[in-house]
C-alpha cells in the first residue's frame, strides 16, 4: 500500500500566515534565521547557500561544527539540484514517501558547502509534508533550500509546538513560524545509500517495513549508528533528553524503582503506556501519567509530555520500556539516547 501522500495547496493558509511567509522568506534571504513547522518536529532554518546564517544555526543550538545539518526542498523536481549520483533506490524512496518524513543520505552537488554536510561528501535530504515548510520553501524559489535541524539547543527534547521554540531559544531566532502541533512529532527516518545498499541511520515514523515493501528488497538497520562512517542527525549516543535525569524500565521493575526514590523523598513521574502490573497506592511524591498504546500516537505526544514533566521539577521521570516491535523503533532510539547520561540505563 502506498504511503500517505500530502497535497498542500496555498488555501491550506490563512492570509495572516501567507504575510508571514513572505516576510520570513525575506528574512532567509538576508541571512536571517527562521523557525518552521514540520510535520515530524519544528525546524531552525536558514539559506543553505549562505555559510554566515548556516554559521549562525550552529551558535543557537549551541551544535558541534562537524554534526550535519538536514537540507530540505520544496519539491522532489529539486532533487538533481542538491544531490548527484543518486540511485534508483533512492528515487523509489522519494517517489514513494515524499512529500514525508523521510531524509535521504546521498552524495552532495556542489552547491551543498562543507558547513553543512560537516565536511562530509554526503548530505541529507528531505521533502517537508506541512502546510508551512512547503509554502516558505516555494516563496524562496526553486534554486533555495533551507538547511534546518530541529529548533532547540543541541542534544534536549526536539519542539513540536512553536512555543517549545520560544521558550527555549526566544529572540535568538529572527522569526518562528506558528504552524500548530507536529503531525508526526518524531524526527525523520534517516536512510542512507552511500554503501548502495539501503540502510537505517535513525528509525522514524517510516518504519523498516514499510521502506523494504517500497523497494521490494531488503533495508539493513544500524545498530550501532554512532559508530558509523556517516555522522547523520541525532546519531549521538545521549540525544532528545531532558534535563530531569530519565531512567527507562520494564513494567516489572518501573513501579519498584518508583517507590525506592519515594522513599528517599524524591519526586517521582512514572510514564507508562501500558495497565500491567499497575499497583493501587497513594504516594504523595509519585504521579502517574499513561501514554498511548499505540506508537503514531505515542510518538505524536512524547516530546511535548517530556518537555511539560521536565518543567514541572520532579526530581526522577521513569519511562517504562516499549514494546520490542518495529513499529516501535523510533520511539525505543529516542528513549535510548534520553536516558543515556542517567545512572541505571549506561
Amino acid at each position: 500500500m502506498k504511503h500517505t501522500q500530502y497535497a498542500f495547496t496555498q488555501s491550506d493558509l490563512s492570509p495572516l500566515q501567507l504575510d508571514q511567509i513572505t516576510a520570513a522568506a525575506q528574512i532567509l534571504r538576508t541571512g536571517g534565521i527562521v523557525a518552521f513547522p514540520t510535520e515530524t518536529v519544528y525546524g531552525l532554518g536558514a539559506d543553505v547557500t549562505n555559510p554566515v546564517a548556516i554559521e549562525k544555526i550552529y551558535k543557537i543550538k549551541q551544535r558541534p561544527i562537524d554534526h550535519p545539518l538536514i537540507v530540505h526542498i520544496g519539491n522532489i523536481s529539486h532533487l538533481h539540484y542538491w544531490a548527484q549520483a543518486i540511485s534508483d533506490s533512492a528515487w523509489k524512496l522519494a517517489n514513494h514517501f515524499w512529500p514525508g518524513p523521510l531524509t535521504l543520505i546521498l552524495p552532495r552537488s556542489n552547491r551543498i558547502p562543507d558547513s553543512v554536510t560537516g565536511g562530509q561528501g554526503t548530505v541529507g535530504i528531505r521533502f517537508p509534508a506541512h502546510p508551512v515548510a512547503l509554502a516558505l520553501l516555494r516563496a524562496l524559489g526553486p534554486e533555495k533550500a533551507l538547511a534546518a535541524p530541529s529548533a532547540n539547543r543541541f542534544g534536549r527534547i526536539s519542539p513540536t509546538l512553536a512555543a517549545h521554540v520560544h521558550q527555549e531559544l526566544g529572540s535568538t531566532v529572527d522569526m518562528i513560524l506558528d504552524g500548530g502541533a507536529c503531525d508526526v512529532g518524531l524526527e525523520s527516518t534517516i536512510v542512507s545509500f552511500h554503501d548502495e545498499i539501503p540502510q537505517i541511520l535513525r528509525p522514524g515514523s517510516i518504519t523498516l517495513l514499510e521502506l523494504e515493501a517500497a523497494l521490494n528488497n531488503s533495508v539493513i538497520l544500524a545498530h550501532h549508528i554512532n559508530n558509523q562512517s556517516i555522522r547523520t542527525s541525532g546519531s549521538l549516543p545521549a540525544h532528545y533528553a531532558p534535563m530531569t535525569p530519565l531512567r527507562v524500565y520494564s513494567n516489572t521493575q518501573i513501579w519498584q524503582q518508583a517507590f525506592i526514590l519515594a522513599e528517599k523523598n524524591l519526586r517521582v513521574m512514572v510514564i507508562t503506556w501500558s495497565n500491567t502490573n499497575k499497583p493501587e497506592f497513594s504516594n504523595q511524591f509519585i504521579e502517574q501519567f499513561s501514554m498511548p498504546e499505540d506508537p503514531v500516537a505515542y510518538g505524536r505526544q512524547l516530546y511535548a509530555k517530556l518537555r511539560q514533566f521536565d518543567q514541572a521539577e520532579f526530581d526522577y521521570m521513569l519511562i517504562e520500556s516499549p514494546p520490542d516491535h518495529p513499529n516501535w523503533l523510533a520511539i525505543a532510539d529516542r528513549l535510548q539516547r534520553a536516558s543515556y547520561h542517567s545512572p541505571d540505563n549506561n
